[in-house]
């Protein structure tokens, strides 16, 4: 049984769950409370967690082995043992009378439960989804991880347009792209202030893993740091949130008393009282603050904007360390915003080293229509990591967007699509290596040339032209485009060369031509409806 065969296997849960009165966006939180529970003492099982964490009287064990009302109670009742880390017992000194006992003291396992109740209300329901999970060859499961597994759900969920939920998850192939290009280190702080569900986090983690043999290979000192310190991250959403620090307690990453992932808002005081961070890799919520207020209450952010993106860029730049080094996965609008966002890029590429842009095809996230970029950008200048002025000298952009497929379901975006950019990107994590113009991937020589943005560039050959990475120079960005980073020559076969239109008079009758017709065929409507009554 594969982990894609596991997965489809818990997401069938939900009928079950469905049939419980719980609606989409609440079938993962309640399926992840209680497989939790399961995962972790197949973990323990398998020497994966060298300790339980789970208190004793809240495990699988105390579960499985009942039916009934009195197995729903005590789920109930295991719940909020684990979310206030106490419960009620029977008094045996005081017959009659129940008295709190205090069953853990895990402040991690109290915010993974954090109010944490279950909806179910038939326990013939909670009965099938345990013994579904008993009948699962977690074997088969352990190959992988169980935290991939869960990693798995956690994108099926997304994937589902009916959830709600996940709509801007990251895919998993470029993430793990990014991270390969950053290239984390041992003895690096990591961290994202939208962590989601960690993704992230997790992928750093792995590979700094790969790197080490599991961190067998490190003095204890440093596996301790890379366990407990390396990884930061902060969310907003109580129940994402959840989701995340099961996530890295699944992979193995515990964190502070806090966990791996704060709750807080990194656009407010949680997001102020980080400290700088040599990685910083995130993809912040996509859309403006409620009520177009602006989006942070800080005054360390020097540029006030509704537009979150623009304020999570700035916390970024402003957060990493001399030399730090970012990916950030980014929306259209912030490449070509005027206003404020013209001054947030000008203020990023004066303090940074903005060495690469990522233009990604649509379809990839599951928001429908939604144009994004990835920025890659270093504090300081390519020369001098301390420099706090013109840091960017020249923007290398890669065009992964022209007449690249319609992603999707039926066609997955994956690890191939984005190998030529990683090549062509260098080794280095701070995107110094020796770099050359020109890259004709999928099909990019039989491109049409956008005209305006070919004039635009006059020495530049006709082959390159038809390149998929191009460089461009910081003046060139400020003097011919005004600081905007919105930067594309390839013509999309479906898009539409304004110097090829017809003149606007001739536009403007032909629709009114065929307003007119649109007029009549109503009339003749209305008029054969008011016959017919």
């Amino acid at each position: 049984m594969t982990n894609n065969d596991i997965v489809q296997k818990l997401w069938n849960l939900c009928d079950v769950l469905r049939d419980d009165g719980i609606n989409y966006s609440d079938y993962v939180t309640e399926l992840v409370l209680l497989l939790f529970i399961k995962m972790v003492h197949e973990n323990t099982e398998a020497g994966v967690l060298k300790r339980h964490p789970l208190p004793e009287g809240c495990r699988w064990t105390d579960l499985n082995s009942k039916s009934g009302i009195n197995l729903l109670n005590d789920y109930k009742a295991i719940l909020l043992a684990l979310s206030t880390g106490k419960r009620m017992e029977a008094d045996r000194e005081n017959p009659g009378q129940t008295k709190e006992v205090v069953v853990h003291e895990d402040p991690l396992i109290s915010a993974i439960y954090s109010d944490a109740q279950t909806r179910l209300r038939e326990p013939r329901h909670l009965e099938q989804m345990i013994k579904t999970l008993d009948q699962i060859d977690w074997f088969s499961a352990q190959k992988d991880g169980l935290g991939d597994l869960y990693e798995g759900l956690l994108e099926k969920n997304a994937s589902e347009t009916k959830s709600g939920a996940g709509q801007y998850f990251t895919p998993r192939a470029l993430i793990n792209s990014m991270v390969r290009c950053i290239k984390p280190q041992i003895g690096e702080v990591i961290q994202d202030p939208a962590a989601g569900t960690a993704g992230f986090l997790v992928a750093a983690d792995q590979y700094m893993r790969d790197q080490t043999d599991d961190y067998m290979d490190l003095p204890t000192k440093q596996a301790e740091f890379q366990k407990n310190k390396a990884f930061i991250g902060v969310e907003l959403v109580p129940n994402t949130r959840r989701l995340a620090l099961m996530n890295c307690l699944l992979h193995g990453m515990e964190g502070d008393d806090e966990g791996v992932v704060h709750l807080g808002n990194a656009l407010g005081d949680a997001g102020k009282a980080l400290k700088q961070a040599d990685i910083i890799l995130a993809n912040p919520p996509f859309g403006t603050s409620k009520g177009g207020e602006a989006s942070n209450t800080r005054d360390d952010l020097t540029y006030k904007t509704s537009n979150k993106q623009l304020a999570f860029l700035q916390h970024i730049y402003r957060n990493l360390k001399p030399g730090g080094r970012a990916a950030v996965v980014l929306p259209d609008n912030v490449l070509f915003e005027a206003g404020v966002g013209t001054e947030v890029r000008r203020d990023l590429m004066h303090k940074c080293n903005l060495h690469t842009i990522l233009r990604l095809p649509t379809g990839i996230f599951y928001a429908q229509g939604v144009k994004t970029n990835v920025l890659f950008f270093s504090k300081g200048s390519a020369k001098d990591k301390y420099q706090e002025e013109n840091c960017t000298e020249n923007v290398w952009v890669y065009d992964l967007r022209t007449n690249m497929p319609s992603f999707g379901k039926r066609t997955p975006f994956g690890d191939s699509h984005l190998a030529p950019f990683e090549a062509v990107f260098g080794d280095k994590a701070d995107g110094t290596s020796e770099r050359t113009e020109g890259e004709y991937s999928f099909g990019a020589e039989e491109i049409a040339v956008d005209k305006e943005a070919a004039a635009e560039n006059k020495n530049v050959d006709d082959k390159l032209l038809h390149s998929r990475w191009r460089c461009f120079n910081r003046n060139w960005i400020a003097e011919t485009k005004g600081d905007s980073l919105d930067i594309s020559w390839l013509k999309d076969k479906d898009s539409v060369d304004a110097a090829d239109l017809p003149e606007p008079e001739l536009l403007a009758r032909e629709a009114k031509v065929e307003l007119e017709a649109a007029l009549n065929e109503l009339g003749r409507l209305l008029a054969e409806l008011e016959g017919v009554s």
